[in-house]
């Protein structure tokens, strides 16, 4: 079935069924792609064609949902039991699209309140999520890593964003060992749940529309369609996507449907090049 995906490379204009191009240098069954989700259904809302993909491109995926949910009830009969139901819930759509039940994890964060745990020891003296980050996928060994757009989408997503891109790399450095045996993510990707990504990151294609995701995948019919039967499993949250759901329909091209993520070098190197270059023509200028 890996012809029901194609992969977009939308800087070089190229295209491909070979997942490689969003992932270089695949691997297949030594891939083990992590899809950090603020809440449980944003991985499936935002990446859930490429968690076919990589299943069907002979990778695993993990979801770490870090937020428990405690704050999507749209009845007030519902607040004392919305945390329990949307465990089971998440369990059962990401099942029902694949994934092993081991490879979901759950971290029970309140919502709305992820940033105030973003580091290492808090205010309070309490160990914050750069400790429990690393050491999860330092016990994982994330090949790849996917961290949820931070750009005006909700709280919780720009602080897992932030953690992704910045506890990210630290799972491959030489510190805190303790914690586990340090292990380098090869790449990674940004996916959006229902904003665009930051103008920041924006290009400019050859017909001078401004495009801010730079890799993209299109599936066929089906592969929509086992997204949403997936979906249909969070039904306590039916009034609350609703709205992201109806959008989806923008995503139809052509009897297909599309999903756009954003590839990007959470440490990106100074290239001193150009500024070596611009010193020795003005040192050269001053001499002269």
């Amino acid at each position: 079935m890996s012809d029901d995906f194609t992969y977009y490379d939308l800087l070089r204009g190229v295209k491909s069924n070979d997942i490689g191009l969003i992932f270089n240098g695949w691997h297949g069954e030594d891939e083990r792609v992590v899809i950090l989700s603020p809440h449980d259904d944003d991985a499936l809302l935002g990446a859930g064609y490429l968690i076919l993909a990589v299943m069907k491109a002979g990778g695993e995926p993990y979801i770490v949902v870090y937020c428990d949910g405690r704050g999507g009830y749209s009845s007030v009969d519902l607040k004392d039991r919305i945390v329990s139901i949307r465990r089971y819930e998440s369990l059962n759509a990401y099942r029902r699209l694949g994934v092993k039940e081991e490879n979901i994890v759950h971290l029970d964060y309140p919502d709305f309140s992820l940033r105030s745990y973003i580091g290492w020891v808090l205010p309070n003296g309490l160990e914050g999520l750069t400790f429990k980050t690393i050491k999860l996928l330092r016990r994982i060994k994330p090949t790849r890593l996917l961290v949820p757009n931070e750009y005006r989408e909700h709280m919780d997503h720009e602080a897992l964003s932030y953690i992704g891109s910045y506890d990210g790399p630290q799972i491959g450095d030489p510190v805190m060992v303790d914690l586990g045996p340090p292990f380098k993510v090869k790449s990674y990707l940004k996916y959006c749940v229902w904003g665009d990504f930051s103008p920041e990151d924006a290009f400019l294609t050859s017909r001078s529309l401004s495009l801010r995701g730079n890799v993209a995948v299109k599936v066929k019919k089906g592969v929509e369609e086992e997204v949403i039967r997936a979906l249909e499993e969070f039904k306590s949250q039916k009034e609350i996507i609703k709205n992201i759901l109806e959008r989806r329909k923008d995503r139809l091209l052509d009897e297909h449907y599309i999903e756009v993520y954003q590839k990007f070098n959470p440490r990106p190197e100074i290239n001193y090049q150009p500024y070596r270059k611009k010193i020795a023509e003005i040192d050269k200028w001053l001499k002269d």
